[in-house]
């Protein structure tokens, strides 16, 4: 199920997915005992961590925190998405360090995706995909998602759990979920903001299937629900 959720400003969106992070949070705690979330990089979604860090209605110590792609970089790089959220987020609140569980950017990509997905079969089991409770979701301006970019091998990926793959647009490597994992979750939510994101936001919801070339139009939960979280300015083309 999919749902698009409309908001004049970035500040009444944070205030919004924040409450329902709350809801899934206490939903999960109640029938799992534990909370467990995968977090995005890239800018768009500090001010929810920073909103996040200031709220005191949250059983931070049934939190279990995951990543949905990393750059390939040590964990005190400025761009690690490791480092951004303990900065403005994980640094802040009293999450056990032992169920923070950060992609190993600094080892080789290969290795670092194959450590990750053994990571995950401990926490999860082995019998079956992972099934995060929340996956927090960005979308690039070419359409990408975590680090599934346009015309490369990880969107088709079915086995793996996580991938390293070359990205030769941006001349790096990048380590992902996969989407097997990243669709299995009880709940994804998009945070979308911005004008310069209107145009590939409408082509990604209601234009043709091709997420070859707009990845993120592969994010469908099979068990879950897909939540979009977008303010005004993502929103001014939606058809």
């Amino acid at each position: 199920m999919t749902n698009i959720r409309i908001y004049p400003d970035k500040t009444e969106l944070v205030q919004s997915l924040t409450e329902q992070i709350l809801t899934i949070e206490s939903e999960s705690i109640k029938e799992e005992g534990r909370f467990s979330i995968a977090l995005s990089g890239g800018s768009t979604p500090k001010a929810l961590y920073q909103h996040l860090a200031e709220s005191d209605a949250f059983q931070w110590d049934k939190w279990y925190i995951f990543f949905g792609d990393e750059r390939t970089v040590p964990p005190d790089d400025d761009d690690s998405n490791y480092r951004m959220a303990k900065e403005t987020f994980l640094s802040k609140v009293p999450i056990p360090e032992n169920q923070v569980y950060r992609m190993k950017g600094e080892l080789e990509p290969t290795v670092s995706a194959e450590a990750y997905e053994r990571v995950l079969q401990d926490v999860f089991g082995d019998n079956g995909f992972p099934q995060l409770n929340l996956i927090l979701l960005g979308m690039g301006d070419d359409g990408h998602t975590a680090s599934l970019f346009p015309h490369t091998a990880p969107i088709h990926e079915t086995e793996k759990w996580v991938i390293a793959h070359y990205v030769e647009k941006l001349d790096t490597w990048r380590i992902t979920l996969t989407p097997p994992v990243l669709n299995n979750a009880h709940y994804v939510a998009f945070m979308v903001t911005g004008d310069k994101k209107a145009d590939r936001l409408n082509q990604v919801i209601h234009g043709d299937y091709q997420p070859d070339t707009l990845p993120s139009q592969i994010i469908k939960p099979e068990h879950g629900q897909l939540l979009w979280y977008v303010d005004q300015a993502a929103a001014s083309h939606l058809e």
